[in-house]
């Protein structure tokens, strides 16, 4: 994934089974092909964003952060005093950047990506608030979260209409403060149709997405009673 040509890849390490081993490993692989590795944390804790930076990653894209406090918390955790409070140690950072650990350490403040994501109604209503803090380089949208948060009581899931709005009362927010804004997408013509409307840090499907898509597909060609549903006895 990291040799055909994306400019970044994120290691998901919040909504799958990946350990800080497994993404350390990763991170490598994906710097040593001259991508960028990011990596989505579990929340917005001081050791988990120090872990996954220790071990190699570029940048942090932090789930649900939801006031000013906790995105201040964030940026100190990614960064080295005077700027933050995160701590001095480890040597896959310096390693995924092919410099030594004194170099890192000079200018990694100016390096590491911080991500926010935004994934609540109740972070949307204060979302100047939140996009404002110094140090936040990205927006990125969950759309899945912000659906669900948006739900009536009774569970029923919030109209196209509502979401659209909603996702565009992000941007709106995110471009008065001067921020770049992300939203997750499942297809190219998505993705082109957000980049026109203004979002600037985009990811389009998964891995494993991309894998079963082509997997059917090739299902689909050889097998097609499969496909269709009508299983074959063999």
């Amino acid at each position: 994934m990291a040799r055909v040509g994306f400019p970044w890849l994120t290691v998901d390490i919040e909504h799958t089974h990946t350990d800080i081993q497994t993404a350390a490993m990763m991170f490598g692989a994906i710097a040593d092909a001259g991508c960028v590795p990011l990596a989505r944390i579990q929340a917005s804790r001081h050791e988990y964003i120090k872990s996954v930076l220790d071990c190699g990653a570029m940048g942090i894209v932090v789930p649900m952060v939801m006031d000013a406090a906790e995105a201040k918390a964030v940026v100190a955790a990614a960064k080295y005093p005077p700027q933050g409070n995160r701590s001095v140690g480890g040597g896959l950072h310096a390693m995924n950047y092919g410099t030594n650990a004194q170099d890192y350490y000079v200018k990694a403040n100016d390096e590491i990506l911080v991500v926010i994501q935004t994934e609540h109604i109740a972070a949307v209503e204060i979302a100047d608030e939140i996009y404002s803090v110094p140090g936040i380089d990205a927006i990125f949208v969950g759309p899945n979260d912000l659906a669900a948060s948006l739900r009536q009581a009774d569970g029923t899931p919030p109209s196209k209409s509502l979401m659209e709005e909603t996702l565009q009362r992000i941007l709106a927010a995110a471009k008065r403060q001067g921020v770049p804004c992300g939203l997750h997408v499942t297809s190219y013509a998505d993705a082109e149709r957000r980049m026109a409307e203004g979002w600037q840090f985009i990811a389009v499907g998964s891995e494993l997405k991309m894998m079963l898509d082509g997997a059917s597909t090739l299902v689909g060609q050889l097998y097609p009673e499969r496909a269709s549903g009508e299983l074959a006895k063999y």
